[in-house]
């Protein structure tokens, strides 16, 4: 179903990837508390009088430049989500703080201090979404889910959330918006379903928490929101789709939240199967119906199609490393990320090759153009461990609380 474009080495294991909504820009946060953004080569560039610049990103002929990288954390970078325009990028990291800089250039225009945990410790975050231009919210290791107002004119290094709540006894492992209401002025959700342990939660932005449901008897990690799907009898055609720690994804049609109405086997094994570490759902322009991608701990993207429950296609994403980023850009590629690796990904087209290097545009990328922040001076990298070592690590954290430019080459 997908070939390889290429395949970007990183300087240290990928925490975690955001996708840009209105440009070919992808941004990742790594172990070591670096952020580096890379502009994909755009179908836009291409030229008929060019032939050197005709369809770029099929032909090879392109560039992916570093826009920008930068130690923005102290610790980790744990989590990324641009602005809803594309025009911020919001990082939180093991170091207590929330940055936003400008996605164009990386300069950080404003930082808020993570809300410590009981005991006076960081309370690492685990995800940042922009919900609309006035509200971001911010989940932590401690199960809190903290809402910020925007519009809030915060000094450096300051600022209190507007709300604070805890949807789950566990940490918050996925955060989905659910679309606006007909009724809606804003066109901007207001609700939003969570996972964490083995339940699911819907909050409101006036409401609160609205719901949690039924204990699942698994852990939930992932989810996704897909609308369009047939309607019948009470099912009004959309579901959250939800990737547990078993390899299963269970679907939950939207309103009906105490508990799960269809199960898909995505990943089976002896041991109960791969954890689904993250979901993206396809856009329905690209034409392939009812689809999400589900990363695996394995390294392996399945694509299942919803309405059949089947699974219809996989990728090799690592063969060590699991995928714990997964999206498509504006110009319909897949990218995934995992370990040290990002790889970008365009649908298979038959060529009369059969030897084609599809790894072919492999560099390594060169960390000699650094650029940090003021205030992030040390530059000490650390390894982050494995999918699974962080898991184990987490739930013991809890229980004790200048453009480098690359070519590629050999693209179809």
């Amino acid at each position: 179903m997908f070939d390889t474009v290429c395949t970007l080495p990183l300087s240290s294991d990928l925490f975690t990837q955001a996708i840009h909504p209105g440009e070919p820009v992808v941004s990742v946060g790594l172990a070591s508390g670096h952020v580096q953004t890379f502009r994909l080569p755009s179908e836009d560039a291409s030229s008929e009088d060019d032939e050197a610049s005709n369809s770029s990103s099929r032909t090879g002929k392109g560039h992916i430049d570093t826009m920008w990288r930068t130690r923005r954390h102290k610790g980790s970078c744990r989590s990324l989500g641009f602005s809803t325009d594309g025009e911020m990028l919001y990082s939180a990291g093991t170091d207590g703080l929330v940055k936003a800089a400008k996605s164009e250039t990386g300069q950080v225009e404003n930082k808020i201090v993570i809300p410590l945990e009981k005991k006076g410790s960081v309370d690492s975050p685990t995800i940042i979404h922009a919900l609309s231009p006035q509200t971001l919210l911010l989940a932590t290791d401690s199960s809190a889910l903290h809402l910020y107002d925007l519009r809030i004119p915060y000094s450096k290094v300051s600022a209190r959330p507007e709300q604070s709540h805890h949807p789950h006894d566990d940490y918050v492992s996925s955060l989905t918006p659910l679309p606006a209401s007909d009724t809606s002025t804003s066109g901007f959700s207001k609700q939003w379903v969570t996972t964490g342990g083995t339940t699911l939660a819907v909050t409101d932005l006036r409401r609160g928490v609205l719901v949690r449901s039924e204990d699942q008897e698994e852990e939930l990690i992932s989810s996704a929101f897909m609308g369009g799907l047939p309607s019948s009898g009470t099912s009004r055609g959309e579901k959250v789709l939800v990737g547990g720690s078993n390899g299963i994804i269970t679907l939950w049609e939207k309103g009906v939240w105490d508990d799960q109405d269809e199960r898909i086997y995505v990943e089976r094994s002896n041991d109960g199967g791969e954890s689904i570490d993250t979901l993206a759902v396809a856009p329905d322009d690209l034409g392939y119906g009812k689809l999400v991608a589900a990363g695996l701990a394995n390294g392996l993207v399945k694509f299942v199609r919803i309405g059949s429950n089947k699974v219809v296609s996989e990728v090799q994403h690592d063969e060590t490393e699991g995928v714990v980023g997964l999206g498509w850009d504006v110009e319909g590629r897949m990218v995934s990320g995992g370990g040290q690796i990002v790889k970008v990904w365009h649908e298979a087209v038959a060529t009369d090759g059969a030897g084609d290097d599809m790894d072919g545009g492999k560099h390594m990328l060169d960390d000699s153009d650094d650029s940090d922040d003021s205030d992030d001076s040390d530059r000490e990298q650390k390894k982050k461990p494995s999918t699974r070592e962080r898991k184990k690590q987490k739930k013991a954290n809890r229980k004790e609380s200048g453009a480098h430019v690359m070519a590629f080459a050999d693209m179809d």
